[in-house]
């Protein structure tokens, strides 16, 4: 796999019992689109899902969907964004790569653009990515050490300079459902 500096790299991980699947994205910070992959929507076995209990959402998002994810990606982003927190640590620890769980957030704008705040929750910032609109809930696999937290910020700081951060999101959303339709 190789890697691309400048490019964020984008993961939904979504479904119920009966049918989960997933995506990437990676784009360049101008939100260019430079690698794409999804897999097909997973329908378990009935007995599967009574075997695995309660744990069986994580275990077929973190082991069924997100390493397929991972395996048929051709490029390495500078940082994955992801949607949902059973996959915000797995990721990490399966790619090395910086990683985060980012949101929008109802709080009032920061100082400036960069400006990064820590909240009541454990490993959960706010980062002002740009003086327009309000600051960004991010969330960071426990152990994440502050450096970390302040590249990833400046990661998004930078990009927000030429892309809205969040839209990717969006898009890898569409292209799932559009190919979820069967068209071609």
């Amino acid at each position: 796999m190789a890697s691309q500096n400048n490019s964020l790299g984008y993961i939904i991980v979504e479904g119920s019992e009966i049918q989960i699947r997933g995506g990437t994205l990676i784009t360049d910070v101008k939100g260019f689109p430079l690698d794409f992959s999804r897999t097909d929507p997973l329908r378990p076995e009935h007995l599967a899902r009574i075997l695995y209990g309660d744990s069986f959402g994580k275990y077929a998002k973190e082991k069924l969907i997100l390493e397929s994810l991972i395996d048929s990606m051709e490029l390495e982003p500078q940082l994955w964004i992801c949607n949902d927190k059973d996959i915000l640590t797995p990721l990490k620890l399966r790619t090395k790569i910086k990683t985060v769980l980012l949101e929008e957030s109802p709080h009032v704008p920061l100082d400036s653009a960069g400006h990064i705040e820590t909240t009541a929750e454990p490993a959960v910032f706010l980062i002002q990515v740009s003086m327009n609109g309000n600051p960004l809930r991010a969330e960071f696999p426990d152990n994440t050490r502050p450096d970390e937290v302040q590249q990833v910020g400046d990661i998004l700081t930078e990009a927000s300079q030429t892309m809205n951060v969040l839209e990717p999101f969006t898009r890898l959303q569409k292209a799932l459902n559009f190919l979820a339709t069967g068209a071609k």
